[in-house]
């Protein structure tokens, strides 16, 4: 072989060494860079690919390894992700994965919320929570139904318009019984002495109501039919009244957890509770930290009845203070509740109201209200 052929033959097989290695590394993120891996489980993963981005906080700091298919049918499928190690710090154990999009038909990735300073650092290959991600494709289906409806309800106002109009010209023409009201004076006469006498019996009915109520209060009481008024979140005065403070310390909280009650129950006139997971970070606040007391403070939005709303955010507050104590280890003595009634919160504007759960240091006093124990 000639010189010439030699070199050429070198020429080619170095340009193709170096075509690999570009491949090989273009393949390879985080090449020169130290990272950990973290796992999420979802029941699907809407068009998410190996490589796409990992994002926590919105930036930029990993990527996707893996996809790997459940062994069963009823499994979950298993993402695989390597981050930057400058994330250890910020990802903790109660952090949670979620499939996302980029804006509306973009390519999707998974984005990682920041966890709370107390909870533990995660471990490399540990398993944090996720949620379910959003499908586009649901989202189409369900704005179908609702055009449907949409375009019946039309129809039937149609209808409905169409019918008033034939039932005013009838009207106009005097025909039937409110026709002859309207163009007959003499008629007109004879029903408001009418209306008259049906007056006095409202009001003997409206005394007989208010007596009524005074007996349902009463009942409220009995053991029997206790249980109707709790399946609406409520009990008796006095248990509502057992840990409830008159007001709140004026020592500046360790803590404020505020949440919208939206989130935290069933019926915005209801103490049913829905999603109490919510409540978790601040449960394990106040498992993992030296506190004086604690308080679950309750408001309502603006309208509504005053007396109704005070027993309510009483209720509501019970609830949520008998989900802690349940389910968090710490000294139940130490959380107290504060029914608010109405009030506008400073953190959040919501017709519902809110559920604040303040933590406040040790030595803190509070005024505990006087009440007795339950029958």
């Amino acid at each position: 072989m000639s010189r010439a052929a030699r070199l050429g033959a070198f020429i080619i097989a170095a340009l193709a060494i170096l075509a690999a290695g570009i491949f090989i590394i273009g393949n390879k993120k985080y090449l020169f860079t130290t990272t950990y891996r973290l796992k999420a489980q979802f029941a699907t993963v809407v068009g998410l690919d190996p490589g796409a981005d990992v994002r926590v906080g919105g930036v930029h700091s990993g990527s996707v390894r893996g996809i790997k298919l459940p062994d069963k049918p009823d499994g979950k499928i298993t993402v695989l992700m390597d981050l930057q190690r400058s994330t250890h710090d910020i990802i903790k154990q109660d952090s949670v994965a979620a499939i996302e999009t980029e804006g509306l038909l973009g390519n999707e990735y998974v984005s990682i919320s920041f966890g709370s300073a107390q909870a533990p650092n995660v471990k490399d290959d540990d398993t944090i929570a996720s949620e379910p991600p959003l499908v586009i494709a649901d989202l189409m289906k369900k704005a179908d139904g609702i055009l449907d409806t949409s375009q019946e309800a039309l129809d039937n106002v149609t209808v409905v318009t169409a019918n008033l109009s034939s039932i005013s010209g009838k009207i106009n023409q005097g025909q039937g019984t409110v026709g002859a009201l309207v163009n007959d004076k003499k008629i007109y006469t004879e029903l408001d002495q009418t209306t008259a006498g049906l007056r006095d019996t409202v009001n003997h009915a409206q005394v007989g109501v208010a007596a009524f109520q005074e007996n349902m209060e009463a009942l409220k009481q009995n053991f029997l039919l206790r249980g109707y008024f709790k399946k609406r979140g409520y009990e008796n005065s006095t248990d509502l009244a057992k840990n409830e403070i008159t007001r709140l310390p004026e020592t500046s909280p360790l803590k404020t957890f505020t949440f919208d009650s939206k989130l935290l129950f069933d019926k915005v006139d209801t103490a049913q509770p829905k999603n109490q997971k919510s409540l978790r970070a601040a449960g394990q606040f106040l498992a993992d930290t030296e506190f004086g007391v604690a308080v679950v403070a309750v408001s309502t939005g603006m309208t509504g009845d005053t007396q109704k709303d005070l027993v309510l955010t009483q209720a509501r507050a019970m609830v949520v203070r008998d989900y802690l104590v349940g389910n968090f280890s710490f000294d139940d003595s130490q959380l107290k509740t504060l029914g608010l009634g109405k009030g506008k919160s400073a953190n959040l504007d919501s017709s519902w109201g809110t559920v604040e759960i303040i933590v406040y240091p040790v030595d803190t006093e509070v005024q505990q209200t006087s009440s007795t124990s339950p029958q």
